[in-house]
């Protein structure tokens, strides 16, 4: 009879030993979404640190907002923006700089003294950006930028 308790104690203990390993072993194999996300971010950043940004500006772009009716006073903007790029397309983004100022007085100008007082300078930036984006599309060329961004913004 003891022969039997101790054979019985021995299988249970294997059987513990042997469900904690797979539970152990399953665990390291199905990383959580934290994990997963977290590993994600690393490689990103490694990408990054690869490929560091540049930052290039564009400075004193000067713009005549528009006149609403009755308005017998002219206002201007102005702005300096900072175009986001990487090495590898930084000589080519730096031609494209008098486009860029072009583009950007094109949009704002459109703008009524009320609606650019309103705006926020994200708004401004994604504004800018739709601008972009739509003027290297429409001319089938690649963007030698990834994002412009508001440096400095002075309405009067």
């Amino acid at each position: 009879m003891k022969l039997v308790i101790i054979l019985v104690a021995v299988a249970v203990i294997g059987a513990g030993i042997a469900g904690g390993a797979v539970w152990y072993l399953s665990k390291g194999a199905a990383p959580s979404p934290a994990a997963a996300a977290e590993a994600k971010k690393k490689a990103e950043e490694k990408e990054a640190a690869a490929h560091p940004h540049k930052y290039l500006t564009v400075d004193k772009v000067i713009i005549m907002l528009r006149r609403e009716p009755g308005d017998n006073q002219t206002h201007y903007m102005s702005a300096d923006l900072v175009v986001t790029t990487d090495e590898a397309k930084e000589k080519e983004a730096k031609e494209h700089l008098p486009l860029l100022r072009s583009i950007a007085v094109k949009t704002l100008s459109s703008l009524p003294l009320a609606q650019a007082q309103s705006m926020t300078i994200d708004q401004y930036a994604e504004t800018l950006n739709k601008a972009f984006t739509a003027d290297y599309v429409a001319e089938k060329r690649e963007k030698p930028f990834s994002a412009v961004m508001i440096g400095k913004l002075i309405i009067e």
